[in-house]
């Protein structure tokens, strides 16, 4: 029997190449940023780091209808962009399994908020598959694409930090090739109204099926019947280890719900509470059914749970978060990081930046101060030009080089049409670099933005005299784009 100490996302992506998938498709964003990169290695699948979520998605679709399995992963922010073909994916359905792997991050260790993506199930009305260790995580992926193709929607497979970086013991298997061909079916894959009225009478249909289903899936572990738990994911391993002795409901599934086993188990214990972290998407739900239950009265809706938490909630413990325990230690840019010269020049200069996602964001903190605006990828160049129509005050957009492929370009090619007399700077650095160097699409910035229609463009790097050429652009009367060409350090 072969077994391999994995994390779980290393675990997500072993058990992608054992249900035979060819197509996996990703834009690299912690903590789900392992799962890509360990199917790279696997011949038979064709990886790739797409330009972003939304693309991502409608590669790995692309893959499905034609008959090969495709997997697609993301941090929770990631699936906001491929929202839109992922709510219409799933009244078009599958012709080969696609599974849609979504990394949550509560706690905020890495991201701008700890939105709750279970949502997003209910939202599209697709199934949800939550595993609690690496065994489940591969196990879950394999079980996701059969669910995928039975019952023909795409599947969401959501993971919190602590499952995706957690590492235990996983035994593998072989893998299975998936033999579909392309199979055309214009009423089914063709989203005009008249075909998509009959397509959501089928998701209402295939949600009522999936309950059936999910009643099969998750598994009560019945003890002593004074306390019962209902819980999910990592939740489960934290109560587990807090209150062996109790009855659960462990929801393999939690989505949809299964309102049977909920209803007999919550029958047969004499106190009911629910334990999940962030949203009470399960509490809501179990309540709905008349359930009465404990859950965010006592568990906290913010942040991280963990094992001394629970044991405080649950046997009245004394409990200290362990940020109060450790020393604070702030985040910083690597030695002789090149963004030092470009921040310090802007710290100078004393402007409204409005900054983007990556490493720069770190310009917020000391020594620099400098970057005043941060919301989502690619907000730098619209907010800016917002900015600019109802201030007189200097301001300046500053977006990396994966983050302006991912979602720039776009707002770039508006407020030139819209005839900003803005400054762009756009960072090149020659790859992902706040998750490891992941490759971007290649894009020449300058000829782009030539091509756009742009005339003041600009390449600098460290050596060149940064705040001259930054005092230069921003008072122009026209769009300028300074292109900021210096290779991390990390890719030399």
């Amino acid at each position: 029997m072969n077994k391999k100490l994995l994390s779980g996302n290393e675990a997500i992506a072993r058990g992608a190449y054992e249900a035979g998938v060819k197509v996996a498709c990703s834009y690299p964003g912690t903590p789900a940023t392992e799962i890509n990169e360990a199917l790279v290695g696997h011949k038979e699948i064709y990886t790739e780091w797409s330009a972003n979520e939304k693309v991502a998605l409608e590669i790995a679709f692309g893959a499905c209808y034609a008959g090969k399995r495709a997997i697609v992963s993301m941090k929770h922010v990631g699936l906001n962009v491929a929202a839109d073909p992922l709510f219409t994916i799933s009244y078009a359905g599958v012709n080969s399994g696609l599974v849609i792997v979504s990394a949550d991050d509560p706690g905020i260790f890495s991201s701008q908020n700890e939105q709750d993506n279970r949502n997003y199930a209910k939202f599209a009305k697709i199934p949800m598959l939550e595993p609690s260790d690496s065994q489940e995580a591969k196990d879950f992926t394999k079980l996701a694409f059969d669910i995928s193709e039975k019952y023909d929607t795409p599947v969401l497979l959501r993971l919190t930090t602590r499952v995706s970086h957690s590492k235990s013991i996983v035994e593998l298997g072989q893998r299975k090739e998936s033999q579909k061909e392309i199979k055309k079916d214009i009423k089914k894959y063709v989203m005009i109204p008249s075909h998509a009225k009959p397509r959501h009478v089928f998701v209402e249909e295939r949600l009522k099926k999936l309950e059936d289903l999910s009643n099969k899936i998750n598994k009560i572990e019945y003890n002593n019947y004074d306390i019962g738990i209902i819980t999910n994911g990592i939740s489960y391993q934290y109560a587990k280890e807090v209150m062996p002795n109790a009855s659960f409901l462990k929801l393999n599934m939690s989505y949809p719900l299964p309102k049977k086993l909920i209803t007999e188990f919550s029958k047969k214990v004499k106190k009911l509470y629910v334990i999940e972290e962030l949203d009470p998407f399960i509490e809501e739900q179990v309540k709905a059914l008349g359930v009465n239950c404990i859950g965010k009265e006592k568990f906290p809706i913010c942040g991280e749970l963990s094992p001394s938490m629970i044991d405080s909630i649950l046997n009245n413990k004394t409990y200290s978060k362990i940020e109060d325990v450790l020393p604070k230690r702030l985040p910083a840019w690597c030695n002789g990081c090149p963004y030092n010269s470009l921040f310090a020049a802007l710290k100078e200069l004393d402007l409204n930046v409005i900054g983007d996602i990556g490493c720069y964001t770190l310009a917020a903190l000391e020594p620099y101060n400098a970057l005043d605006v941060q919301i989502n990828m690619g907000l730098s160049i619209g907010a800016s030009f917002g900015v600019e129509k109802v201030s007189k005050e200097k301001n300046i957009a500053v977006i990396g080089d994966s983050t302006f492929v991912h979602s720039g370009i776009t707002a770039l090619i508006d407020i030139f049409n819209n005839k900003s007399t803005g400054t762009v700077i756009i960072i090149d650095n020659g790859g992902t670099a706040m998750t490891g160097m992941q490759p971007y699409p290649k894009v020449d910035f300058a000829k782009l933005a030539k091509a756009i229609g742009i005339k003041n463009i600009v390449k600098i790097n460290s050596k060149s005299s940064i705040k001259s050429v930054i005092e230069n652009e921003v008072n122009k009367k026209e769009l300028s784009v300074i292109v900021y060409e210096e290779p991390c350090l990390l890719g030399k």
